[in-house]
């Protein structure tokens, strides 16, 4: 969800390194996130620019901007995946070479090439993990089945090749870490856990309406039939509804499903920014995390939990061992068959008819976002690396835009 609203940074109190001290530039990379990507921009990037670095965000955007001490540098949109992958891939690397930084940081596999161009350059060069490549690419709809499985071997291999290039990754789960665990460059685990600083005041359990919540792509592997094929098999007597917010991927996703069962007890909200979807999640009683049992999914650990942990609202999410892991852990939701309606139906009509149950499960996740599951222990990972990275350059070099090396 992208986001739209300004608002005044904190300053990281932590004592900063010498490369923090003299303002090193950073600049992250993406061609297929938007641009107040969660991770990528209010996470990762507030957190650097708080802590003294000079940062930029090169992305496909409407304009350059600076929002919240992060310098936005805009490349135009490429329309088609083939053109985006080259055209959109050209310009971000054409961009990335003028701001001549210290240290860039890049959140797509696509961008591989480009950043072994820097790294040819001399750069410091970190690749931010967000998916288990293989398996994501295999579960791609739009590549023939077929092809599928030799694809994803290849993009592996390549993925692994390039990874010992760089001079650190970054894996979002322990699961994607466990693929670069014979690298011999640095391995550091910065997981998407929420922002205290995001957890605010939850609204009381009966000012929420009856209505279960989902905020993401509306997608076949994100079971959104499944769902609706749930609010069908609910009694008529309980006032359950679900509301959807995101877009619809692929766009023709949107035909399949309409006039399914259930839609009358749907409500599709389009695309909304990243404070739209906390009001949203601060007016329902549970969130959905449904997925597939795809590779790519049962080795996730979902941003979505821990907005909905973190926004006080029970999980209804898939029965994998990684969500499993975090639901159980917190006891804060119920876990089904992403793929059995009927499971799904059961799920949210205990929700919506226990309420004091489902009103403590929101609690308990609540304290869990913010005893455990906090973006705090991840931040502090990041910065040390940047830290020990641009602090062994700064002794190898005396000049920091004269030849760069390791």
């Amino acid at each position: 969800m992208s986001a739209t609203a300004k608002s005044t940074p904190l300053r990281s109190t932590a004592r900063l390194s010498s490369a923090e001290a003299r303002g090193a530039r950073i600049v992250h990379l993406t061609s297929v996130h938007p641009t107040f990507d969660v991770r990528i921009f209010h996470k990762e990037c507030r957190s650097i620019a708080r802590a003294g670095y000079d940062v930029t965000l090169i992305c496909t955007h409407d304009r350059d901007e600076i929002v919240e001490g992060v310098r936005v540098k805009a490349v135009s949109r490429a329309s088609g995946r083939f053109f985006r992958m080259f055209c959109t891939t050209r310009a971000i690397l054409k961009q990335a070479i003028r701001e001549d930084a210290d240290l860039y940081h890049f959140h797509d596999p696509e961008l591989i090439p480009a950043a072994l161009l820097l790294r040819l350059r001399k750069k410091k060069v970190v690749y931010d993990v967000h998916e288990n490549v293989p398996a994501d690419v295999s579960a791609k709809h739009y590549i023939p089945r077929l092809l599928r499985r030799p694809v994803a071997w290849l993009a592996g291999l390549i993925e692994k090749a390039a990874s010992q290039q760089f001079s650190a990754v970054v894996p979002a789960t322990r699961e994607i870490a466990h693929r670069f665990e014979s690298r011999t460059a640095q391995a550091v685990l910065v997981r998407n856990y929420p922002s205290v600083d995001d957890i605010s005041v939850a609204p009381s359990w009966s000012q929420r309406s009856a209505s279960v919540v989902y905020a993401g792509l509306l997608s076949p592997d994100r079971c959104i039939k499944e769902i609706l094929q749930a609010l069908e098999l609910i009694p008529s007597a309980i006032d359950a509804r679900t509301i959807f917010a995101g877009p619809f991927s692929p766009r023709t996703y949107a035909d399949e499903i309409a006039g399914m069962p259930g839609q009358d007890r749907a409500k599709f909200l389009g695309t909304i920014d990243r404070f739209a979807v906390s009001r949203l999640y601060d007016g329902g009683r549970a969130g959905l995390c449904l997925c597939r049992p795809t590779l790519g999914y049962l080795e996730s650990a979902p941003t979505k939990i821990f907005e909905y942990m973190q926004a006080g609202i029970p999980v209804i999410a898939s029965d994998f061992p990684a969500f499993r892991a975090i639901v159980n852990t917190a006891r804060c939701g119920l876990l089904v068959d992403p793929l059995d309606p009927g499971a799904i139906a059961g799920a949210i009509e205990y929700i919506l008819t226990h309420a004091t149950e489902a009103e403590q499960m929101g609690w308990r996740g609540r304290e869990a976002a913010r005893q455990t599951f906090n973006w705090t222990s991840e931040e502090s990972k990041l910065l040390a690396l940047y830290a020990r990275l641009l602090d062994s350059h700064s002794m190898a070099s005396a000049s920091p835009r004269q030849g760069n090396s390791e």
